[in-house]
């Protein structure tokens, strides 16, 4: 055969091989696929998280007692009429003439239904400069958005003709014009720039525009293919746009990187003067392994999301499991069916003054692309290995202690967004006149008969005492419907814009004055939500499923470490190493949005704390991304051990003949999240610097320091596996490349 044989075992093996055999069947049914995948769940529709299911608790009870109603509560708008001279009043003739104005432009557009005035309704604040003219949009509140416009633009022209008042609107439908408007393309522009841009990474890399585009060509196909596969999934598990948006951004991350392992191996073997059918064999034995290990554990990460409880994060977590499940099983069948195909075809396009930053080395029966640069930095770490883990560890610590401090909140619209868009200013106004009246807790009352004099009596003892016990400064509303038997009571709550005193206050409300009015009616039921409401559910939802989430991917993540590698050692080093490499994400995390240390670098400002979903979502994702390099560089580091090389030759030959492989995959994610890094919203921010700082630290100072470092001192003990775990099933390759030929003078390696 060729040049010899190469017995290998292994599902990523046969694979490989049958697809290098049958390469046109290989891509055909690749292509048949991703095709089905698609047509059908196009067919078929995504099926999205309902607001009733996104949460439990108090807020998903409410969401299901007005599904069950019928009632479509529409999207409500307010309008500040402000005065700007601090003698003027809203009892003053020219106050009331910019009320009555409004009140008779947005009635005029006819897109606006219960327009209530702020003197029949008291919405005037303390002061008595300010008050509100509240309406609701008419039409379902999920497209309110679209059809807002004409009402803003009548608020405009009053605001023209009265210039003693500042008159603004502000409300959901608003908010979601506003938004759409400013930052509706900005995931749209991340998503599209970040296939370019690791397009352009792997040119450099590769130097050969055919070998570039491979890998996004598998990942392009993995997410078309995933798309299809979220539609029909989603009629059992709902998805979401979010749960689409962190799937692209995971797909794209995988698919390229167990590409560009896959051909980075097989290119290697090639230069090492094997044919091409041996290298294909050679890579699908390792890279390919390497990368089914990677996967399995990737998948095992984002499967934690499912024991939260959360439908948003349930979502994220099996559109994540699933991309990453197609792009691993497309890079062990399809990519060595089109290498194959290609042959030398595929360094087509070669790129004039573009070469690999590395250099090709003879060693021990093979040639071995080598990182110059990584080769210097592992003399150093392993002539100091003690040195090395004290620094490169004492660093990583110092640089996670700020998580300790780590709070964690729902970010109000001021903190999502800063002062860059005028209706923030609305906001802010709002809230300080009306503190809590934009964003009012919503009591959902539901009684056998809600006129009947107990129930009327319990809601007007509980308005009063919302007011009287501090929690709201009011006016609390009540609205009937008398044909579902439902109230709805709206309460301000005390505290506003400021999570932490208007959650004290929603406390009194369910506590306290809840239990000592409409509790004491039998047969009622009044759960409170809202967006203070929601913020506390889902926190403590959150907080609930951190412990098994974490306990869950740590102990399936070390039981994979350990059948892979057959090492007790690997498994453990292998898990400390990746907590401490998120724990330093954390840290960066709180010091630069919590703290506003060095904010202003990334375009971000402190706002004083970390998006409540972030940690949960950028463990998973990180601590499933990080077995990526981890698996692939262990296994080179094993396979050399294997050969007979001594252990810390193996992990310099492992760490440096990866290296190349390994910063080219970094650059790509780093580059990619750092584009989510640049978008307009702190939480986007937040989530796009955590992923690029992480990755970043993983690749350099965990994969290129302290894993030789830690991998040297441990020495043959690497290796250790107690007798009684022997009968474990094998998961290794067995992979034993024959000698090659002694190349010819003019094939001298050039440095």
């Amino acid at each position: 055969m060729g040049n010899g044989d190469i017995r290998v075992r292994g599902i990523a093996a046969r694979a490989g091989g049958w697809s290098a055999r049958h390469r046109w069947a290989a891509v055909g049914i690749w292509v048949l696929f991703v095709v089905l995948a698609m047509g059908i769940g196009s067919a078929a529709g995504r099926v999205d998280v309902r607001d009733s299911d996104q949460l439990k608790g108090e807020t998903s009870t409410a969401a299901h007692i007005v599904e069950e109603a019928g009632i479509e509560e529409p999207a409500s708008e307010s309008v500040l009429i402000q005065a700007k001279d601090k003698g003027l009043r809203a009892t003053d003739a020219e106050f009331r003439a910019a009320v009555d104005a409004v009140i008779e432009a947005v009635d005029g557009t006819g897109a606006a239904g219960g327009i209530t005035s702020p003197y029949d309704t008291r919405t005037i604040s303390k002061d008595g400069r300010s008050a509100l003219v509240q309406f609701d949009v008419k039409g379902e509140s999920e497209t309110a958005g679209e059809r807002i416009e004409p009402v803003l633009k009548a608020v405009e022209g009053v605001q023209e003709k009265h210039g003693s008042v500042r008159i603004e609107e502000i409300g959901g439908a608003s908010m979601m014009k506003t938004f759409d408007d400013a930052f509706g393309d900005d995931f749209q522009k991340a998503e599209y720039s970040a296939v370019p841009v690791a397009l352009g990474i792997l040119l450099i890399a590769f130097g050969a525009v055919v070998a570039a585009l491979l890998p996004v060509a598998l990942a392009i196909t993995a997410i078309m293919a995933t798309m299809g596969l979220m539609a029909i999934v989603s009629h059992a598990m709902p998805m979401s746009d979010t749960a689409n948006s962190v799937m692209l951004l995971v797909g794209l991350a995988v698919g390229v990187d167990y590409c560009l392992f896959y051909l980075r191996r097989e290119r290697e073997e090639r230069e090492a003067g094997r044919d091409a059918q041996t290298a294909l064999r050679v890579a699908a034995a390792t890279s390919g392994r390497a990368i089914i290990v990677s996967g399995v554990t990737v998948c095992v990460a984002m499967a934690g999301m499912l024991f939260t409880g959360l439908a948003e994060f349930e979502a994220m977590g099996l559109a994540s499991l699933m991309v990453v499940a197609v792009a691993m099983v497309g890079s062990v069948t399809v990519l060595p069916a089109l290498l194959s195909l290609l042959g030398e075809r595929v360094e087509k396009g070669k790129i004039p003054f573009l070469h690999p930053q590395s250099r090709l080395r003879r060693n021990r029966g093979g040639v071995n692309r080598e990182s110059r640069f990584w080769t210097a930095v592992l003399k150093g770490v392993l002539a100091r290995p003690v040195v090395s883990v004290v620094v490169a560890g004492g660093a990583l610590l110092a640089v996670a202690a700020p998580a300790l401090g780590m709070k964690t909140e729902q970010l109000t619209l001021d903190k999502e967004f800063g002062d860059s868009l005028p209706i923030v200013q609305t906001y802010n106004r709002l809230n300080e006149a009306f503190p809590g009246g934009s964003e009012p807790a919503e009591v959902v009352v539901r009684a056998e008969d809600i006129n009947s004099p107990e129930v009327k009596a319990a809601l007007a003892d509980f308005r009063e005492r919302a007011v009287s016990s501090g929690a709201s400064r009011g006016p609390v509303e009540i609205k009937v419907h008398d044909a579902q038997n439902l109230a709805f009571v709206y309460v301000p709550l005390v505290g506003g814009s400021d999570l932490d005193r208007a959650g004290e206050s929603l406390d009194k409300l369910r506590d306290e004055v809840r239990p000592a009015t409409l509790g004491t009616v039998d047969g009622v039921e009044a759960p409170i939500t809202g967006q203070v409401a929601g913020s506390k559910d889902f926190n403590d939802q959150l907080a609930g499923a951190v412990v098994p989430v974490f306990a869950f991917v740590v102990v399936f993540a070390f039981g994979l470490m350990l059948l892979s590698f057959r090492s007790l050692t690997v498994a453990v080093t292998s898990i400390v190493l990746n907590l401490l490499s998120v724990g330093a994400a954390y840290g960066i995390l709180v010091a630069v949005f919590q703290h506003g240390w060095g904010a202003s670098l990334v375009g971000a400002e402190g706002v004083g704390a970390i998006i409540t979903w972030l940690p949960l979502f950028l463990f998973v994702i990180l601590f499933g991304l990080s077995m990526d390099y981890h698996v692939f560089v262990v296994s080179r580091i094993r396979e050399a051990r294997l050969r007979g090389r001594t252990t810390k030759d193996a992990i310099q030959h492992g760490v440096v003949t990866t290296a190349g492989v390994v910063t080219s995959a970094a650059v790509i994610m780093v580059a990619v999240f750092a584009i989510f890094g640049t978008l307009s919203m702190q939480s986007m921010k937040q989530m796009g610097v955590g992923l690029a700082a992480a990755v970043l630290i993983d690749a350099t100072i965990i994969r290129g320091v302290l894993l030789p470092a830690v991998m040297a001192l441990l020495g043959e003990r690497n290796w250790y596996l107690p007798t009684w775990l022997h009968r474990l099933p094998d998961l290794t390759h067995d992979e034993s490349p024959e000698p090659v030929p002694a190349p010819r003078r003019d094939d001298a390696v050039r440095v």
